[in-house]
């Protein structure tokens, strides 16, 4: 079986001389052994992100102490017209770079603002424009309607991911949260952007806003709906996928989902009783009780047992489908209930239930028996 390195293991030695060779070109004056012994002395122990974090430190402590001029020499180092070894996998291994703007940077916003669009390019700079967004509202809200609609996707693309305002691993945008409007008036002029990478991050932010103005998004959604090309059909969907999980009508109703005429029989879950790390297998058939074809989208809802002994839904994905009129369809799946990083398991009755059109249809119990190594 093939061994793939971890992340973190991207961030190296030869990746911090790299970075030192460029800067000790860039900016003669650099002490490029000294900043490479400091690095490598502390880089073994640490994790992906505080492996960052440090290069940022030490590119602190051994740049010139005035951040502009500091930055103008980070900057240097991405001029590949100076004819540097190529980074491979630079997006992931020069992330030091937009951490040192997000930390030190704030002082001087124009200038790290001025940076950004260099910096992006390489190495994303959502994290690194959270920030600016809290502490300088106005003059990065000025430059995102610039970058909004810039030729280089990168750019574009920070404008909607950087303001975010639930971004995995980011601090939270709470005014943003509290009011989406701002941002909503650049997402409208992204929503037909000619990259894919562009419009999922639209739709990834569209779904953030789902999760705190429903009604907000979904207005929006069905005015965009409208003469979609399959493009938008495809970004709405996925903006609208938290809603459509939680069986919300008019989510559904926007995708051409309506109350499903539909009869759920002969569910059967095996083994009634699963010893964790084992697979659940179900099966069941639904009739169609109307009498004209019917769009369907068929999922599975785990109950899972939580330690206050009560259930948590969780949604799972199965089938997208056409039933015509009297017309019966069967379907079988398997789940494997085993060690993952996101979920506890608690031994005891749990159950799945079948969701079709965002309505549960019915369901049953199964126990779940915990061994060793259960989460």
């Amino acid at each position: 079986m093939t061994e793939y390195p971890r992340l973190k293991e991207f961030i190296d030695r030869p990746l911090i001389e790299q970075i030192a060779a460029r800067i000790a070109a860039a900016h003669p004056p650099f002490p490029k052994a000294e900043f490479v012994a400091a690095v490598v002395a502390e880089l073994d122990a640490l994790e992906l992100k505080a492996r960052h974090g440090l290069i940022a430190r030490q590119l602190r402590e051994f740049l010139p102490a005035d951040y502009p001029a500091a930055l103008e020499i980070l900057l240097a180092i991405l001029d590949e017209t100076r004819g540097f070894e190529p980074i491979e996998n630079a997006g992931l291994r020069l992330m030091s770079l937009p951490a040192f703007v997000e930390w030190y940077g704030l002082k001087h916003p124009r200038a790290s603002l001025d940076a950004m669009p260099i910096i992006t390019r390489v190495s994303s700079c959502e994290f690194a424009l959270r920030p600016y967004l809290i502490q300088h509202r106005a003059v990065t809200m000025a430059r995102l309607r610039i970058w909004v609609d810039d030729a280089d996707e990168h750019l574009r693309r920070l404008v909607s991911e950087g303001s975010r305002p639930r971004l995995p691993w980011g601090s939270q945008l709470t005014d943003f949260i509290a009011d989406p409007t701002p941002m909503l008036a650049l997402l409208e002029r992204l929503k037909d952007d000619t990259s894919l990478y562009v419009r999922r991050s639209v739709a990834n932010h569209l779904n953030d806003i789902s999760k705190d103005h429903p009604e907000l998004l979904l207005a929006r959604m069905e005015t965009w709906s409208e003469a979609a090309s399959e493009e938008r059909q495809w970004l709405i969907n996925h903006a609208l996928r938290s809603l459509v999980k939680r069986g919300d009508q008019r989510a559904l109703s926007i995708l051409g989902y309506g109350p499903a005429q539909v009869e759920l029989t002969g569910l059967t879950v095996e083994p009634e009783i699963l010893h964790f790390g084992g697979k659940l297998s179900f099966s069941f058939e639904l009739r169609s009780t109307g009498d004209c074809s019917q769009r369907l989208m068929i999922d599975y809802v785990m109950r899972f047992m939580k330690a206050n002994g009560k259930t948590a839904p969780k949604v799972f994905k199965l089938r997208k489908m056409t039933i015509n009129a009297g017309q019966r369809l069967r379907l079988e799946k398997s789940h494997a209930i085993r060690p993952i990083t996101t979920r506890r398991y608690y031994p005891g009755k749990q159950r799945l239930e079948i969701q079709v059109n965002g309505r549960i249809l019915g369901g049953a119990d199964f126990a779940l028996v915990m061994g060793d190594g259960a989460r």
